[in-house]
């Protein structure tokens, strides 16, 4: 057998096994009693109810993530890349417009299969704990514009990317990784104002006491930004969250509708304090920086895939092509991804602890923090004891009592 192949397969059923177990072991981990941290915060029945929350949401993901991998090792072995190649190639197309209609059917068709998936969990499991405020026609609507978004938006870049190979000789790599890294950091900067409104609706934080706490805090930490708003997160989930947008003067506070219905002025100012942390301790453009660096080891790496004879007999695709090597290159690159992705979730994590000591230290509320960190976790049903084996393999933020152990001990964790 083909030993790309075997690799390949191999990469896959691991990638599956892993992640079973460690939600298996997730699962496990669950106990029964309430931390003492949260009595008083939760009690017997939301507690339970969040169990039962993390049990479905965990078997949906076991179900979704087992269907996957048996249609993706089935269409490997079918020869599935092969065929819908051929069917871009009857088109009759340059080669850059054949690989533009190939990945366009892939894209399309994973879309496609995975809608099932996401209309089950929207419709059915967060229906079922009241965090879904989805309606049908706000659902398709997502799905037809995030399904343009990523042919016209994507399609351009994949374009960009096959002339750059075809064209540019061996330095292509280089070259190709220099452009998508200045499309990355446009993107960054036009986001708040092209895409994102496209989903959500942002809306100037009216006058009020919040508002001015707010701006009395930036002005007091020196931190220019462009304005304060909400999102209309309601019209889709229950769940809440905050974040920062944009750079320089055009940073924005961004604050999800349910965040401001649900707290206080103090731990609004508190959560504020944590995501201005991440800015002011420059945690943002670290992860620009290593994202960079990552991208230019892939287009590095891409070279190896270009061409290579053995790689396309694997998944019985002929001939060669660039944009058929893009792909394939993905199945031999995703344990090097998940190998940077487990490194990226630990420096997320000791970034966020790093995050909440800085805001207790800037607005001196250091209960606030605590008591919104633990409404956001009964508010959202989130797991109070996950397994370490998946806290290590994904987990972008500390278990919640972990960040409230250390905010009380004042431990900066840096």
């Amino acid at each position: 057998m083909n030993g790309y192949l075997i690799a390949v397969l191999a990469i896959i059923l691991g990638r599956y096994l892993l992640g079973t177990i460690a939600d298996l072991l997730n699962l496990r981990a669950v106990s029964p009693e309430i931390p003492d941290e949260f009595e008083g915060v939760y009690d017997a029945e939301k507690y339970a109810q969040s169990q039962h929350y993390l049990r479905d949401t965990t078997r949906w993901g076991l179900i979704i993530d087992s269907v996957e991998t048996v249609v993706l090792i089935g269409f490997i072995l079918l020869g599935g890349f092969g065929f819908i190649d051929h069917l871009a190639r009857r088109a009759g197309w340059g080669e850059i417009s054949t690989g533009l209609l190939f990945a366009g059917e892939i894209v399309l068709l994973m879309r496609v299969m995975n809608l099932p998936f996401s209309i089950y969990s929207t419709f059915a499991i967060e229906a079922r704990y009241g965090f879904n405020r989805t309606t049908p026609l706000v659902f398709a609507l997502d799905f037809i514009k995030g399904t343009v978004l990523v042919l016209l938006l994507g399609g351009g870049v994949f374009a960009l990317i096959l002339w750059i190979f075809i064209s540019l000789g061996s330095w292509a790599w280089l070259i190709c990784w220099a452009a998508v890294a200045i499309i990355q950091l446009v993107l960054l900067f036009v986001a708040p104002y092209l895409i994102m409104p496209l989903f959500n609706k942002f809306t100037p934080l009216e006058d009020g006491v919040l508002r001015r706490a707010l701006e009395t805090y930036a002005s007091a930490q020196s931190f220019q930004m462009k304005g304060i708003f909400t999102m209309d997160g309601s019209k889709r989930s229950s769940k809440s969250n905050a974040f920062f947008t944009g750079f320089g003067r055009t940073r924005r506070i961004v604050l999800f509708d349910t965040l401001v219905e649900k707290h206080a002025v103090e731990e609004l100012v508190a959560v504020v304090g944590h995501e201005m942390g991440h800015w002011k301790l420059k945690h943002i453009p670290q992860t620009i920086v290593r994202s960079l660096l990552t991208s230019c080891l892939m287009f590095y790496l891409i070279n190896w895939c270009l061409g290579n004879e053995s790689l396309f007999a694997a998944f019985q695709v002929e001939p060669l092509s660039v944009h058929v090597s893009l792909f394939l290159f993905g199945f031999l690159y995703s344990p090097v991804a998940m190998v940077i992705g487990i490194l990226e979730s630990m420096i997320s994590r000791r970034h966020e602890y790093q995050a909440d000591a800085f805001a207790v230290q800037t607005t001196g509320e250091r209960d606030s923090l605590i008591a919104a960190l633990k409404r956001l976790t009964v508010d959202n049903l989130s797991n109070l004891t996950p397994h370490p084996m998946k806290v290590f393999l994904g987990y972008s933020h500390p278990p919640i009592l972990s960040r409230v152990r250390a905010i009380r001990e004042g431990a900066r964790h840096g």
